[in-house]
């Protein structure tokens, strides 16, 4: 669960309340997404969800935290968000196509290279042609993971996730470090990532 439990159990909202920057980025170009049906894979507790949700889109949020859907449910009581405890691969088996689907922080919470290549095929099947993938990982670049105990994630070169979008068009990409306090902890700390917009083209 990427080690972020603790900070779920002791935060009333861990991520806070403002969406990811290609969330943000997304919305601010297109401010009504009235029709349209997102999946929010790995949602944790659901800023990117609220605010799809707030812009007009049908949003499924699906998590495997309990406690991070709990304070989701909470903290976004007031939007129409559907949400649901799973795990990423058993929810994309059972479900049809979305026009965009979000998987910010999920991948490198898998545990093998194998596994990230298999859920980002899966995810392709389920996005529409025409349709969107937002995807934030953790690559293989600089970390400090002090704030982040027991937690071993999958640390991949950015170019291994261009090239599982080498078929797709890529709508912009960014390979940086990010520098950031939890708010249970108080830990300053930093780590690379990997940044992807994409739309599915076959």
């Amino acid at each position: 669960m990427g080690g972020y439990e603790d900070g779920y159990a002791n935060c009333d909202c861990f991520w806070g309340t403002s969406p990811g920057s290609l969330i943000r980025t997304f919305i601010e170009s297109n401010p009504r997404l009235d029709g349209l049906r997102i999946l929010d894979l790995g949602c944790g507790e659901g800023k990117n969800a609220a605010a799809l949700a707030r812009a007009g889109a049908r949003v499924i949020a699906v998590d495997c935290s309990s406690r991070a859907l709990d304070n989701g449910r909470h903290a976004f009581a007031d939007e129409k968000i559907e949400w649901h405890l799973s795990d990423a691969h058993s929810f994309l088996t059972m479900k049809d196509c979305f026009d965009a689907i979000v998987m910010y922080g999920l991948l490198h919470c898998l545990p093998s290279s194998g596994e990230i290549t298999s859920l980002i095929q899966l995810a392709l099947e389920r996005t529409r042609t025409g349709g969107y993938q937002f995807v934030v990982a953790f690559n293989n670049g600089p970390h400090d993971l002090t704030a982040h105990p027991r937690f071993s994630p999958t640390l991949l070169p950015h170019a291994f996730y261009l090239q599982r979008y080498a078929q797709q068009k890529i709508l912009s990409q960014s390979d940086s470090i990010i520098h950031e306090t939890h708010p249970h902890n108080q830990i300053y700390h930093f780590h690379s990532l990997t940044r992807i917009f994409v739309r599915k083209e076959r």
